[in-house]
C-alpha cells in the first residue's frame, strides 16, 4: 500500500474512527500531514472538553509513519516515549500539524548512518480553530540503521 492510500485509510482505523480523528490533508511527498478531530458527544470528557486520550491519539503514529516513508526500508523507526501537556481547555475542532523538511530528513539520515541508532524529539502543538495552542505533545522516536 502506498503512503497516500495509507493516510486516506487511517480514518477507518478503529482508534481513529471511534474518536472522530481524520487526516484532513497531506502533501504527497510525505513531508506534511494535518490531522483534525471534531468535537462529538463521544469524545467529550465529563466537563465538556476534548478527552485527553483522544487528543494524544491524534498525534500518535504520524512522525513514525512519515520517517518510515521518507527514510525508506533501510531504517527502523519506533516510538520511544511521549508526553502531553494541556494548555487550555479544548473545544470545537482541533488540529495537529506534522512537518518534516527534506533537510531534516537528510540530517536524520546522516546522523543514523554515523551512529547506527539515534533518538529524535518532535514537539507537536495541538491547536483550536482560532490557532490557539490547546496542548503540546512531545514525542521521542528511536531510529536505527538496519
Amino acid at each position: 500500500m502506498n503512503f497516500s492510500t495509507l493516510l486516506r485509510m487511517m480514518r477507518f482505523w478503529p482508534p481513529f474512527w471511534g474518536a472522530g480523528i481524520s487526516v484532513k490533508s497531506f502533501k504527497r511527498d510525505g513531508t506534511q500531514i494535518i490531522v483534525q478531530m471534531k468535537m462529538r458527544f463521544w469524545n467529550k470528557n465529563y466537563v465538556g472538553t476534548h478527552y485527553g486520550g483522544s487528543m494524544y491519539s491524534m498525534t500518535d503514529p504520524f512522525y513514525m509513519l512519515m520517517l518510515m516513508n521518507l527514510l525508506g526500508k533501510g531504517y527502523i523507526v519506533w516510538d520511544k516515549s511521549a508526553s502531553i501537556r494541556y494548555k487550555i481547555p479544548a473545544k470545537g475542532t482541533i488540529y495537529a500539524r506534522f512537518e518534516l523538511s527534506h533537510e531534516q530528513v537528510e540530517k536524520i539520515r546522516l546522523e543514523v548512518n554515523e551512529a547506527k541508532k539515534i533518538e529524535s524529539e518532535f514537539l507537536i502543538p495541538i491547536t483550536d480553530e482560532e490557532g490557539k495552542v490547546v496542548a503540546e505533545v512531545k514525542k521521542i522516536l528511536t531510529i536505527i540503521k538496519k
